[in-house]
């Protein structure tokens, strides 16, 4: 099954629900910048999170420096955000 992009409504309110997650210029994807005491930390924060994002099969675009990582969530098949962005969102909230 091929996820649904959410409307603005949708998107407006899952955001309203995550404080710390910007949404892109564009609106297709959230992002959030995330600091960290060291290396790693910062690199062991992102192997949890692979764990997680194998099991779900959805993979977050990531990028890291020394001790920051830049995450941004969009699902490709559904041409933007949907609800398994949300849900990965709540999920690295979690892991936090």
């Amino acid at each position: 099954m091929v996820p649904t992009r959410l409307t603005d409504t949708q998107r407006d309110a899952a955001l309203a629900e995550l404080p710390e997650w910007r949404l892109r210029g564009d609106g297709l994807a959230i992002e959030r910048k995330l600091a960290f005491a060291d290396f790693a930390e910062a690199f062991g924060f992102m192997a949890r999170l692979a764990i997680h994002a194998e099991k779900v099969d959805h993979h977050p675009e990531w990028r890291n420096v020394y001790n920051r990582v830049e995450i941004t969530l969009t699902t490709h098949d559904a041409g933007g955000l949907s609800l398994r962005d949300v849900a990965m969102a709540r999920a690295i909230d979690a892991m936090l």
